[in-house]
């Protein structure tokens, strides 16, 4: 949920996503944007950022790239990350349901399964009329969601352990299947110096929705819906998607 800060999960993020292709992703998103986009420019939000791994696979493709994200944790991992590469990304501190660029994007993308941690799908439907004023006439948004299947046959009440070398990580599942949500309980050990464990813990929601009511809430703040696909492919969703990717468009001005 919103309501976390994500500062827990933040440290241990990259480690616990290690097996994301981020590269592959951001050239599937590329390909999406480049077939869609009607706008002149290369503005492009990374929506729900994190710790900025897609943001710089995008910056490599030539956009001039935003993140943005409302935990600071996670974004102070994203600028360690440029201090690295020396990539110019420019990040912002925002919760993504009261984005305000100060100005407009050609693109935007929003991944792995980012929108399923909003609260509620009313949240949902702030964030896409957010995206639409902040959007250039001809501009793109690409983005990803975790579907009710997923949540319901592959989420489900799993436990998962994650063994790397920064930290130990429990991770915990349980389906509300009523609401198709998954409550996710993270208990975190780390090796201190002294041969103790240190343990923390922090707890994500993820609600998942119908493909339907997704594009009717697109389509409600104003943009035209392009294509539904399931990931990462351009091929339409099926009764087994795990993940669905949406594109949908801005208008250009007459």
């Amino acid at each position: 949920m919103l309501t976390e800060n994500y500062d827990v999960f933040s440290r241990y993020y990259d480690s616990l996503t290690d097996n994301v292709d981020y590269r592959s992703r951001a050239e599937y998103f590329h390909r999406l944007i480049q077939k869609y986009k009607k706008s002149k420019g290369d503005v492009l939000l990374d929506l729900a950022c994190g710790t900025g791994s897609m943001s710089e696979e995008m910056c490599r493709l030539s956009y001039d790239v935003i993140g943005a994200d409302c935990s600071c944790g996670m974004l102070s991992r994203a600028m360690e990350k440029k201090l690295e590469s020396g990539l110019p990304v420019q990040y912002i501190c925002q919760d993504m349901r009261e984005l305000d660029l100060y100005g407009a994007a050609d693109a935007v993308i929003c991944t792995l399964d980012s929108l399923n941690h909003l609260e509620c799908f009313e949240d949902v439907e702030k964030v896409f009329r957010q995206v639409f004023k902040n959007m250039e006439p001809g501009g793109v948004f690409v983005f990803d969601m975790n579907t009710p299947y997923k949540h319901r046959e592959v989420l489900g009440n799993e436990v998962y352990i994650y063994d790397t070398d920064d930290v130990y990580c429990v991770w915990e599942n349980s389906y509300e299947p009523e609401e198709n949500t998954v409550n996710i309980r993270l208990d975190f050990f780390e090796l201190e110096s002294d041969g103790r464990y240190s343990r923390s813990c922090e707890e994500i929601t993820e609600h998942a929705y119908e493909p339907e009511r997704v594009r009717k809430a697109l389509e409600k703040a104003g943009f035209e819906v392009i294509g539904c696909y399931k990931a990462d492919t351009e091929e339409p969703l099926d009764e087994k998607s795990e993940r669905m990717i949406f594109a949908a468009g801005k208008k250009e001005e007459e």
